[in-house]
């Protein structure tokens, strides 16, 4: 048994031998879901491994919340950096989406 859940891979982090990030599990749970109902959303996960990346969380929190910030930053970065890149195809996905009727 291991007590190290998170690992830093690629400046990222991540649960400890899996591909599932922190990320995931700290918006699940900051969203008001249980660690029992991450784990069964995360199938490769277990319940201790699940609490042990909450607790982690609990721990760093100003860290994590520093990284989830910077990594919003980037995604919003990046997402406006492919619109600049090709705003026709950007212009065809808004005009589509109004051409397509809501069902529900």
């Amino acid at each position: 048994m291991t007590d190290a859940y998170v690992e830093e891979r690629d400046g990222a982090y991540m649960v400890a031998g899996t591909r599932v990030s922190l990320d995931s599990i700290v918006y699940a749970f900051v969203d008001g879901q249980s660690a029992e109902a991450i784990a069964q959303a995360f199938p490769v996960l277990n319940l201790e491994q699940v609490y042990g990346a909450i607790t982690y969380y609990l721990a760093h929190r100003d860290d994590v919340d520093r990284y989830l910030e910077g990594r919003r930053q980037d995604f919003a970065a990046a997402r406006q950096a492919a619109r600049d890149a090709d705003p026709m195809f950007y212009q065809k996905l808004a005009d589509a989406k109004k051409q397509t009727p809501l069902t529900r």
